[in-house]
């Protein structure tokens, strides 16, 4: 494609870097071959957008993609780049420059046209909310599959089309990623998208551009507040509010205190509202803990858009509130009630609340419940049940604020009836130190623990030792198939070590 087209978009300049007599690179003629943020990636042929980011700012690595045979750049920092090619004593001949404003929104506006518009070939769905974005979308691809669609997602998880998936570093990637993958989706016969869109992916553009059929909002409490991420809360508000302005439709939850500064009336989108309020576009009027043998989930009763009672294979109110959520979006593309219901029923998300079945005596679930926040909403979500006992299995992350780990500690020692504390992802820490961090906030409370290291033994024990009635909670790795120590990352999917252990345990006559 050539670089007048990729930039057709933009608001730019085009710079001068030619001596006096020379004729500038024309960029009608000059053909780029693929677009780059990673000077280390570029090949002969790219066009490479400098982004200053938290750590490190392109600008500095001009000289380096040049080398490396860019054969354009689009910069914000004009100085910058010229001093660094100046000093490079590179040949410039070649090469075209392109001056904007702001090079992440030009990144997402050049990847657009670099795909050809794929958001425009598909229908989608965008989430954001502070929880429930990853069991939502998942429950939005299960019923609408059920009903016929192709449906990919892109996420926490990473991205899924069909059987294929792939891990993502950020919840929501950066814009060429993103406008890769809709390509895939488009080229690979999907014909709805589902998207999990966070406020910083808000922030730093990486969704610009794209319009959005649905936008979906979630719930929202404080999170992501800090240096590199956002000032305060009200900021936090802010970014999550402005995906609606990107989209055809919103529904939100009427019930979250931030609903009125989340949607507006007249912004151009319509809004479709959920919850229990009695002012509700699709109302809830009652939700029922269901709990047997190796299942816990909740049945609810709808009103408004979608009328029913629908049974949530996933425990807890906030499970209603994302089929709630799923089932505002379902109503969009029509589906019918049954299945809506088959979709529900069945519906898991891999390290969710997910249960994994060795006995009818209890039940084992595996979650990713790995901060202060998410422990205490899950807890309390299974205290009522009214189990036997509550066993809670966790560890923290190595090289992370050691106030999670303290926190977390005392969560787990006032909510859970038994803590097994051990090992998640170390990374360069001892896991024994971490561990004992741990152990400053168990120890302001009551709470019974034993310490197990080894993952697969804490696992082993807290199956062995497991009474009739309780719920056994693995949390931390979720959806994780490895163990990151000492910067390697080992295999290590639960449900594997799980399976394993069962073969031994069976052998030895266990029930």
């Amino acid at each position: 494609m050539t670089l007048k087209k990729l930039v057709e978009n933009l608001e730019f300049r085009q710079v001068s870097i030619h001596k006096e007599g020379e004729s500038p690179c024309d960029i009608e003629k000059l053909e780029i071959k693929d677009i780059k943020i990673d000077s280390r990636k570029v090949e002969e042929g790219d066009l490479f957008i400098c982004i200053a980011g938290a750590e490190s700012d392109g600008h500095d690595f001009v000289a380096n993609a040049v080398k490396a045979g860019a054969k354009a750049l689009i910069i914000e920092n004009e100085e910058k780049t010229m001093s660094k090619l100046i000093e490079s004593g590179l040949s410039l001949n070649d090469l075209a420059v392109i001056k904007v404003e702001d090079t992440k929104l030009a990144l997402a506006l050049v990847s657009e046209s670099y795909f050809d518009y794929p958001h425009k070939k598909i229908k989608s769905v965008a989430l954001t909310g502070t929880k429930g974005k990853t069991s939502t979308s998942f429950m939005i691809k299960s019923i609408l599959e059920k009903h016929g669609h192709k449906v990919g997602v892109i996420g926490t998880m990473g991205w899924f089309i069909g059987e294929k998936n792939e891990h993502l570093i950020n919840t929501t990637p950066d814009s060429y990623t993103i406008n890769r993958i809709l390509n895939m989706m488009v080229e690979e016969g999907c014909d709805v998208a589902v998207m999990e869109v966070s406020s910083q992916a808000l922030m730093l553009k990486r969704t610009a551009g794209i319009v959005f059929d649905i936008g979906v909002f979630t719930n929202l409490s404080p999170d992501h507040i800090g240096e590199n991420e956002h000032k305060d809360l009200d900021d936090y508000i802010f970014w999550k509010s402005t995906l609606f302005n990107q989209c055809k439709h919103a529904i939100a939850n009427i019930d979250d205190e931030c609903y009125d500064k989340m949607v507006e009336e007249g912004k151009g989108y319509d809004i479709t509202s959920f919850g229990q309020d009695e002012k509700a576009d699709l109302r809830c009027t009652d939700i029922r803990y269901v709990s047997k043998p190796g299942f816990i989930g909740v049945d609810i009763t709808l009103d408004g858009v979608v009328k029913g009672d629908f049974e949530i294979s996933s425990p807890g109110k906030f499970s209603a509130y994302n089929a709630m959520a799923a089932i505002a979006v379902a109503s969009k593309f029509d589906v019918n009630n049954d299945d809506i219901k088959d979709a529900l029923k069945n519906f898991h998300v891999r390290g969710r609340v997910e249960a994994v079945k060795v006995s009818d005596r209890f039940t084992l679930m595996i979650d990713y419940a790995h901060n202060a926040m998410s422990m205490e909403s899950l807890l309390n979500t299974i205290k009522a049940y009214n189990p036997k006992r509550i066993v809670s299995l966790f560890g923290c992350g190595g090289n992370r604020s050691k106030l999670r780990r303290f926190e977390m500690g005392e969560i787990s020692g006032k909510l859970a009836d038994f803590s097994i504390l051990t090992a998640d992802n170390s990374r360069f820490e001892n896991v024994n130190d971490i561990i004992a961090d741990i152990e400053v906030g168990m120890k302001k409370t009551d709470g019974e623990y034993t310490i197990i290291p080894d993952r697969k033994e804490a696992i082993k024990y807290a199956i062995e030792t497991a009474k009739d009635g309780d719920i056994v909670l693995l949390l931390g790795k979720g959806h994780e198939d490895y163990q990151e120590i000492e910067g390697v990352r080992y295999p290590f999917d639960e449900r594997d070590i799980i399976a394993d252990i069962m073969v031994e345990l069976k052998k030895k006559g266990f029930k």
